[in-house]
């Protein structure tokens, strides 16, 4: 969802005294922008907009959700807490235009069946939700974007007379489901958010949900009609620009299926080594342990120490148990206590609990993890039997 960072503040100040005097001429229109999928992650879902005509008055701009605010104190901070306020702006319509069509992403424009005092309270809302006061709003990715924000706004200024119908052919996704529709499951940017994301992501998400992805809000928008007149709410679409088709570009020899497929071979490799020598490579599990449970710590950080909805409920925690973490020094131990046996056993119990979940679906995991965990499950069984036959022995 695109991010516009230069706003220039004395026209955008100007244009908003004016809007809270203006009158729309009857031959303003107002229409819903839907841009198509980037190249980055952050734009990887597309952005909506709202677009507002008057050529009496000499008016064309766009009002869009969703606007980083690097000014903000501690930025980074707040961001990763899920308390960082994102904001509204205003651009020329050429400008917006010109910006989408350099960057090669489809621009869609669907203009708006409502009637002239509809029109303006519209406007009038945009310009006073535009105001150094007002324009902050606490983001949400599911339930507060760019996208869900056009759809509020509409249900506001039409005093909710808007009825929403399903598409033909709509099928109910979850989240994940959702996400995955706007990304490659083997990508980097997918391993983040499945590894970040909880299962609260993998229920199905309601019709009204699904427009938390901007091409949604134009599927929805297609079909919404007026309670009032029955008239569809959509009464013009136009493709403002079409993308150019480019060859796409096969990552996967980067991609995370293949790099911890190297690593899982090389896990295995070093354990199968260990077996045949009788012995045990204690740098591999002093990594394996701290990493495991450096990640689970990030995990619970997420889950608890943050207002983000998504993390909550992440059973990525049964591989990278944050307890590693504490038990690692016990690799530096001459000998190894009978409990730490039991210990092992219990992630052993772990990784099949994973399984189990990721089966019957309580939640799905990245598929660039599937050979580090066949390479962690097979090294806990070893550990488990090597540390059974050699208690109280010399490391």
């Amino acid at each position: 969802m695109k991010k516009y960072l230069l706003v220039i503040l004395c026209l955008l100040a100007v244009f908003t005294l004016k809007a809270q005097t203006h009158t729309l001429s009857r031959h303003a229109e107002i229409s819903v922008l839907t841009i198509g999928p980037g190249s980055s992650l952050n734009d990887a879902f597309g952005h909506n907009a709202f677009r507002i005509k008057d050529s009496l008055n000499h008016i064309d701009v766009v009002f869009n959700y969703g606007i980083y605010d690097f000014n903000t104190p501690n930025f980074y901070i707040k961001f990763a807490q899920g308390r960082l306020n994102y904001l509204i702006g205003m651009n020329y319509y050429k400008d917006f235009y010109r910006n989408y069509k350099e960057e090669n992403r489809t621009i869609k424009e669907q203009v708006l069946n409502l009637s002239q005092n509809e029109k303006q309270r519209l406007l009038n809302f945009l310009a006073n939700n535009i105001k150094p006061e007002n324009r902050r709003y606490l983001y949400d990715f599911f339930y507060d974007n760019c996208a869900t924000k056009i759809r509020d706004v509409l249900e506001t200024v039409t005093d909710n007379k808007i009825k929403f119908n399903t598409p033909d052919g709509f099928k109910e996704q979850t989240f994940r489901q959702l996400i995955y529709s706007n990304l490659n499951k083997n990508s980097w940017g997918s391993f983040g958010i499945d590894l970040a994301l909880g299962s609260v992501i993998d229920q199905k998400a309601t019709p009204y949900e699904h427009m938390f992805l901007p091409k949604y809000i134009f599927k929805f928008f297609e079909n919404v009609t007026l309670s009032n007149s029955g008239e569809k709410l959509v009464k013009q679409t136009h493709i403002l620009y079409q993308k150019t088709d480019t060859p796409e570009t096969n990552n996967f020899l980067t991609s995370p299926l293949m790099i911890f497929g190297i690593i899982g071979i090389l896990i295995l490799f070093i354990t199968f080594k260990d077996y045949k020598n009788k012995k045990r490579s204690n740098w591999l599990d002093v990594v394996l342990f701290f990493a495991t449970g450096i990640i689970g710590i990030l995990i619970l950080l997420l889950w608890f120490a943050t207002d983000h909805k998504g993390t909550h409920q992440n059973y990525n925690l049964l591989w990278a148990c944050a307890l590693n973490i504490l038990v690692v020094f016990q690799f530096f131990k001459k000998s190894i206590p009978s409990w730490f046996i039991r210990y092992l056993k219990f992630l052993v119990i772990l990784l099949c609990l994973m399984l189990l979940h990721w089966i019957i679906g309580i939640q799905v995991f990245a598929i660039g993890l599937i050979p580090l965990l066949i390479a962690l499950f097979i090294r806990y069984v070893y550990l488990i039997n090597f540390f059974s036959s050699n208690k109280a022995t010399d490391l």
